[in-house]
Parts: structure tokens; sequence; C-alpha cells
């Protein structure tokens, strides 16, 4: 699969991306499988990987200013 930022090669990794869910409010997700881009570090989230994200982050203490949690619990 090839970037489209810069056209380098995008390898499946796996990544800790923060959320940002309010001004106030950023929930980490650990261990998320990513497509990385070797080059320019560009990355790009499956559908089904973006759709169990948010199935995540429904689950959150709303009331954490800031939140770890794994992809795969």
């Amino acid at each position: 699969m090839k970037c489209h930022v810069c056209g380098g090669e995008m390898t499946a990794t796996t990544s800790d991306l923060p959320f940002k869910l309010a001004p106030n409010r950023i929930i980490i997700v650990q261990d998320l499988p990513v497509f990385q881009c070797g080059q320019c570090g560009e990355y790009l989230l499956e559908d089904a990987v973006m759709a169990r994200v948010e199935e995540r982050l429904q689950g959150v203490d709303a009331s954490a200013e800031l939140e770890i949690v794994r992809y795969a619990a």
C-alpha cells in the first residue's frame, strides 16, 4: 500500500494514538493496529479498527481527563 501523502510504502504495525474527545479530555489507545508510512510517518486505520476504537471510547470514564485503554481489551 502506498502513502497518500508522500508515496512511500505503508506497512502494518501497532501504535499508541491519542483521541481528543473534548477540550480537556484525551484517551490514548494502546497497541492499535495501523498502517504506517516508513518515510513520513503518516498512518491509516482500517474501518473495522476505527469501529472498534469508537466502541472502546464509549466505555471510558466520562469524568477522566486522561485515560489509557488497550485496543484488544
